[in-house]
């Protein structure tokens, strides 16, 4: 449930209603906007079905909620929300990017690759150190050493770093390294990750599972976000299907879909979207013209030598050649809705 206060409520009023509501064993979340005062009821709402809400001073109306997934629905929170990853700001007029390597190598390469996209206009610096593969035997990443480099990289260029955690035990590293924390494919419904995740606080990039529909991916964003961290961007990346010529098949109606469901942003992978490096571009654009957030993308300073997805990684010159037109497209997209 949702109860919408009158625009003139005073703060005593928003008190009262929440002390019932938390009363009754109920949690209540609540937000200011621009033109509204909402507290959100979330818990068992037949604990709450018979208070006069209605009758109570200072409420206009109240709304159920017919989701699932309340935290995160924008039933919940009309406006659509904007998360401030230390001033970078993820959902407002201009696109974030994304770039990096697939995994962290050495030192050189990530301080490498971290000068390529910091010249070329990223906000932050992607790279992976701890790296679930598929294979047991392929390059599982540097871990600890990766996220000491990564930190390095953001100390030279001003990026802001965001990569993997893929168990509960690596948290406490990567949340002390790292500006966010990425979720991904593989552990979207990894519960006990999501729920300790979201105790951090930390800015949470959510990865969209190798077959999950959006529904279960709106209720992976409400574990987290359950846990008292409303700072969720989702990330489409493809999902598996029949086709077999692209890595996945990346579903770009999946970013109108949630941006109609969700108050939260979402950003869009290309490059594990379809595994193809000459196929980042025109999807990246596909994806701003779509109504995307930010991209995430992967470049390497020498794709061939890469221990992990060279195929789809930009080179630098590619990796340039995309953010340009990124770049276009968006100061064109906002020239016209201007």
């Amino acid at each position: 449930m949702v109860i919408i206060m009158h625009p003139e409520a005073t703060q005593e009023n928003i008190d009262e209603v929440v002390s019932v509501i938390k009363s009754r064993g109920l949690d209540a979340k609540i937000m200011i906007g621009e033109q509204q005062k909402i507290i959100g009821v979330i818990g068992d709402k037949a604990k709450f079905a018979s208070v006069p809400v209605d009758a109570m001073k200072g409420v206009d109306h109240t709304v159920e909620i017919s989701k699932s997934y309340k935290l995160a629905s924008r039933e919940f929170h009309p406006e659509s929300s904007i998360i401030d990853v230390d001033g970078v700001k993820i959902g407002g007029a201009e696109p974030v990017i994304m770039a990096g390597p697939c995994a962290v190598e050495s030192r050189e390469q990530i301080l490498e690759a971290a000068e390529i996209i910091k010249a070329g206009g990223a906000q932050f610096l992607r790279g992976g150190a701890y790296k679930p593969r598929t294979s047991p035997y392929s390059f599982q990443g540097l871990e600890v050493e990766g996220l000491k480099y990564l930190a390095e990289a953001r100390e030279k260029t001003g990026l802001k770093i965001v990569t993997e955690v893929t168990t509960v035990e690596a948290i406490d590293h990567v949340e002390y390294y790292a500006d966010m924390l990425q979720i991904g494919a593989r552990n979207m419904q990894n519960f006990g990750l999501l729920k300790e995740v979201g105790k951090t606080g930390k800015p949470v990039l959510l990865k969209r599972g190798l077959a999950a529909t959006l529904d279960e991916w709106l209720n992976a964003a409400e574990y987290i976000m359950s846990e008292g961290n409303p700072n969720v961007v989702f990330c489409e990346r493809g999902i598996r299907t029949y086709e077999t010529y692209t890595r996945n098949t990346l579903d770009l109606s999946a970013v109108s879909a949630i941006k109609h469901l969700s108050h939260l942003p979402i950003i869009v992978d290309p490059s594990h979207g379809t595994g193809k490096w000459r196929m980042v571009k025109p999807m990246s654009l596909a994806a701003i013209a779509a109504g995307a957030d930010g991209l995430m993308m992967e470049m390497h300073p020498n794709p061939a030598r890469a221990l992990s997805d060279g195929n789809q990684s930009l080179t630098p010159e590619h990796y340039r050649e995309v953010m340009t037109a990124v770049k276009k497209l968006s100061a064109f997209m906002r020239e016209e809705l201007d």
